[in-house]
């Protein structure tokens, strides 16, 4: 594998913070991390979202982070839309924020890239 990000996934949210925590645990490949970033797009959440992205960003320093914070609700076409233009990965995801992931299919895919 070439040492560049192949993969971003983009997780566009909004009040999604019932499950944002379990989907952001199962995204966390530290052994993998030079090769995928994260881009958390926040969608002016009313919730703790923002907060649990923050905690998420700090508590994972070794693994590529991006936040976006719209400063109003903007809906999720352009919030991935924001999040293709922070990406530097050759290859995109887009991720729901209710989504559930499972990391072993998360390594099969960042390895086959």
């Amino acid at each position: 594998m070439s040492r560049e990000k192949n993969l971003s996934l983009i997780i566009p949210i909004y009040d999604s913070s019932s499950y944002l925590k379990n989907l952001l645990k199962n995204l966390v490949l530290v052994d993998y991390s030079q090769y995928y970033e994260i881009i958390l797009v926040n969608d002016f959440s009313k919730d703790n979202s923002l907060l649990i992205c923050n905690s998420f960003k700090k508590k994972n320093p070794k693994i590529n982070i991006k936040i976006i914070t719209n400063k109003k609700n903007l809906g999720v076409g352009i919030s991935r839309n924001k999040g293709i233009k922070a990406a530097r990965g050759e290859y995109l995801l887009f991720i729901d924020s209710d989504d559930n992931i499972n990391s072993k299919n998360l390594l099969k895919l960042i390895k086959y890239l």
